[in-house]
């Protein structure tokens, strides 16, 4: 009675999905899943259907990581039990299907399927801690990186300005320098507003 990821049937409605998020305007499409050959897949439906001006923007180094904590909270989305056991214990993270902290190859090798398969951009999430990481496939990639500051990120420094620890903006912006000089093309955040004016 444990769920499984079924990969094939999942892919089929990632596409689905980008197809239905093109038809209604969508300039870029970035499913969050880890399905392999999703990319490819996605691509080829875009083009096929006359949308190969959309991007693919790949989750290609999503980490089983610690800092989705606020966001999970937030959208009730944190691992939970088998709703048909009764004694399955609930998996105390999402380690199946994203990738191990420790692992620097991993990413590298997902970075040269999805640049094959047609990305247009590659992400790393979380930011801060794979600061490595976005340098590494900046180096050895084509394509422009993102780097996803979530949620915990964001959260860690708003509480320890709140406490007056630390200065909010010169961290903020410490920070996504941080992402920029580790290569990354282009930053999402939930500071962008603050960063913006910040920035002006």
């Amino acid at each position: 009675g444990h769920a499984r990821i079924l990969n094939d049937l999942t892919v089929e409605q990632l596409c689905k999905q980008a197809l239905c998020h093109a038809q209604a305007g969508c300039d870029v499409v970035s499913p969050s899943d880890m399905m392999d050959g999703r990319v490819g897949a996605i691509r080829e439906t875009l083009d096929t259907h006359g949308y190969s001006d959309v991007s693919v923007v790949s989750y290609t180094a999503k980490y089983a990581s610690g800092f989705y904590g606020p966001f999970r909270e937030a959208l009730d989305s944190a691992p939970r039990a088998d709703e048909n056991s009764a004694t399955a214990p609930p998996p105390p993270n999402k380690k199946t299907y994203q990738m191990d902290p420790a692992n620097k190859r991993e990413a590298l090798r997902e970075a040269l399927l999805d640049e094959q398969e047609g990305a247009d951009m590659l992400m790393v999430k979380p930011g801060l801690p794979y600061l490595d990481i976005i340098l590494l496939l900046k180096e050895e990639t084509q394509l422009p990186i993102a780097a996803y500051q979530v949620s915990g990120e964001y959260a860690m420094i708003k509480a320890a300005a709140a406490n007056g620890w630390i200065d909010e903006k010169a961290a903020v912006l410490e920070t996504l320098t941080s992402f920029k000089r580790a290569g990354a093309s282009c930053i999402l955040t939930y500071y962008a507003k603050d960063a913006a004016r910040w920035l002006r």
